[in-house]
């Protein structure tokens, strides 16, 4: 009697992946964020005479440039809502709430944001509510730190207003991230298994016979399983590239450094890599490259000039 075959070990590696970026404000953005800090909610009537909060600078039917600035209330009418049991770091609330779309009293459209509520029974479409300030605000959505239960009737109305504030909001910086867990399948496992041997493994489609790197299970363009492993590389070809200026952040590598699509002998699809050994501006399409570890390392530092001849452009023209 022979023991059973342990089942093979399922990769998993935490990801984050993060992209802040700043962003300039015109004038319509500028006043909304601005009165928020000021605890004043500003829509924009729009060429129909509809009034939009959170407000737009351009009329969603006419295209046309829209500044009426009006003032709405604090209050206002769930028009639709979700529960959240669940809150996820860095929501609104720490607790369980609902997502809410609220029509503030003088707007014409729903403005998205969390509402605190006892419980899923708490809340239901109709139901009055107010905004809740945030104690210290900076002029961002955020300054409204979610709404809560009110029960006074509709009362304000849509009011001109100039948007002019003293030291007006002019930037900000917006944050998208996402965290999760990655779990390969079978593909990639065999790929980054190999990659800490040094080795570049591709599969190959049974139908195109292309070779795919980094594998993803099964051919893009004949959507089939691709199960043949084949060793590709070392070596490959630039096939285009860009000049990095912009130091990211957490990325401990000098600008201007050059980030290109490296098609690997034998693959029939380039894979990103960055080009070293060589001043940045004499990086070209077609420099044949070979790949650098780093001692422990699980995937290639960067890529560097092999000393061949540069790869003829009909070698490469079906990988750009």
């Amino acid at each position: 009697m022979t023991a059973a075959a342990s089942p093979p070990e399922v990769l998993r590696a935490p990801l984050v992946v993060e992209f802040p970026f700043t962003r300039s404000l015109g004038p319509v953005q500028s006043a909304f964020l601005t009165g928020l800090r000021e605890r004043v909610v500003l829509g924009v009537r729009t060429t129909a005479g509809t009034v939009m909060v959170p407000p737009v600078e351009y009329d969603p039917v006419t295209a046309e440039e829209i500044r009426e600035l009006v003032e709405v209330g604090a209050t206002g009418t769930v028009t639709t809502w979700a529960w959240n049991g669940a809150p996820r770091p860095n929501q609104p609330l720490a607790t369980p709430f609902a997502w809410v779309l609220v029509r503030l009293d003088g707007a014409d459209t729903a403005i998205l944001h969390a509402l605190d509520a006892a419980g899923p029974e708490a809340v239901r479409t109709g139901m009055r509510v107010r905004i809740r300030w945030a104690e210290e605000r900076t002029g961002a959505i955020t300054d409204i730190a979610c709404f809560e239960p009110h029960d006074d009737p509709e009362a304000a109305q849509a009011t001109p207003y100039d948007g002019q504030f003293a030291d007006a909001v002019t930037g900000i910086v917006a944050e998208a991230r996402l965290d999760y867990t990655y779990s390969p399948g079978r593909s990639q496992t065999a790929y980054i298994n190999a990659l800490a041997e040094q080795r570049t493994v591709g599969e190959r489609c049974p139908s195109c016979h292309k070779v795919y790197v980094p594998p993803r299970g099964a051919c893009p363009t004949c959507g089939v399983a691709t199960t043949d492993q084949v060793e590709v590389g070392p070596a490959g070809t630039v096939t285009t590239y860009c000049i990095v200026n912009i130091k990211a952040k957490n990325l401990d590598i000098e600008v201007p450094y050059v980030y290109a699509h490296i098609a690997l002998d034998g693959a029939d699809l380039a894979l990103h890599g960055r080009i070293g050994g060589i001043p940045y501006d004499q990086v070209r399409m077609g420099l044949r490259v070979e790949p650098v570890w780093t001692k422990g390392g699980r995937h290639p530092d960067h890529y560097r000039p092999t000393g061949e001849p540069d790869a003829d452009y009909d070698a490469y023209k079906e990988l750009i």
